[in-house]
């Protein structure tokens, strides 16, 4: 960016001189100095006309041309300032194309990048989804197993007290039930 603007300071520096052997060369060749009385003679005749038309002043039927020497001025310094006018013109239209250019390959580098992070997005809310999908499967596991969980101490509570099993040196002893008969059981 800095070298560009250098770029477009060197160019204007050196249009300068470049418009000022414009003038030069516009005294001193024949075909280059009779464009340039062609053109201050008509530019003179549009000012002079314009005046008329918009100032209000009297119409002029013949008007004065100018003398060869400040025709000879007039249209190196025009054709001099028209040079200048255009290396101006094209730097900034040089300038304006550059940046919309920079400015489309971000507009693209950023469209590429909310597509790259549109997919993350998909692909995270797509292993979000598989997680809640396990954690609830998870927690129905869960929910079983304290079921089961429930189930057995109630079934180990009710073997205990219905004399299933005894503790050794326990003080309360609990009774055993003795799932054969004892008249069928034979003596040791």
């Amino acid at each position: 960016m800095a070298t560009v603007k250098l770029a477009t300071l060197v160019i204007r520096t050196l249009a300068k001189p470049i418009s000022s052997q414009l003038k030069n060369q516009a005294k001193q060749h024949e075909t280059f100095r009779s464009i340039c009385i062609s053109l201050a003679q008509r530019m003179h005749m549009a000012e002079v006309k314009l005046r008329t038309n918009i100032l209000g002043e009297p119409a002029r039927l013949h008007v004065k041309p100018l003398s060869e020497t400040r025709a000879i001025e007039n249209g190196a310094n025009a054709l001099a300032e028209g040079f200048l006018f255009s290396v101006a013109a094209l730097l900034i239209i040089g300038e304006t194309w550059r940046s919309s250019r920079s400015q489309s390959k971000q507009r693209g580098d950023v469209n590429e990048r909310i597509e790259e992070l549109s997919a993350n997005v998909t692909s995270l809310t797509e292993r979000l989804e598989r997680i809640q999908e396990s954690l609830g499967d998870v927690e129905f596991e869960r929910a079983r197993n304290n079921e089961l969980a429930r189930i057995v101490e109630r079934v180990v509570e009710i073997g205990l007290r219905g004399g299933w099993a005894e503790f050794e040196d326990t003080p309360l002893k609990i009774p055993r039930v003795e799932l054969v008969p004892t008249s069928s059981r034979v003596p040791p």
